[in-house]
């Protein structure tokens, strides 16, 4: 199992947990394809809207995708992006900021901010296990299929 990165602002992660699903890169499918069940997922939020200049800079949500492929949604207007089913943990969001030192992917690097350009990047076991814990994500198991589960923390 792999662990990622998606972006997206903080209004779009609210509709997308609500749902239980996600998207990325504005709904292209070939991020979601690297994605399979049993990943982690914590989005990263740089701010509230889309575009918005508020400096939000907080992971604000955390979950396992979901067996099956991505798949398109009509949202009207003529927007069918890309989805995958996600199972999302109750948690707060966590600023990164105070985690930086602590993150693999940006301990000592100064132009941190970099990876987050591309919309979805993996990071490593100890970066999700450091921002589940300052998520204060809940200890749950989800069922992948039949035959595989999987109990987190």
């Amino acid at each position: 199992m792999k662990s990622w990165i998606a972006v997206a602002s903080s209004e779009h992660v609210a509709r997308g947990v609500a749902g239980s699903y996600m998207q990325v890169c504005h709904g292209k499918c070939g991020p979601l394809k690297r994605i399979q069940p049993g990943d982690w997922v914590v989005y990263y939020s740089p701010s509230t809207q889309m575009g918005g200049k508020d400096k939000l800079q907080s992971f604000t949500a955390i979950g396992i995708a979901r067996a099956g492929a991505p798949y398109l949604f009509d949202m009207g207007g003529g927007f069918i992006p890309y989805r995958r089913d996600v199972d999302w943990l109750p948690a707060q969001p966590a600023a990164i900021l105070p985690l930086l030192e602590q993150l693999d992917f940006s301990r000592g690097i100064r132009n941190w901010g970099a990876p987050f350009r591309f919309g979805l990047f993996a990071i490593s076991q100890h970066d999700i296990q450091t921002i589940a814990e300052a998520m204060a994500a809940s200890s749950i198991t989800f069922h992948l299929s039949q035959d595989t589960q999987i109990s987190l923390f």
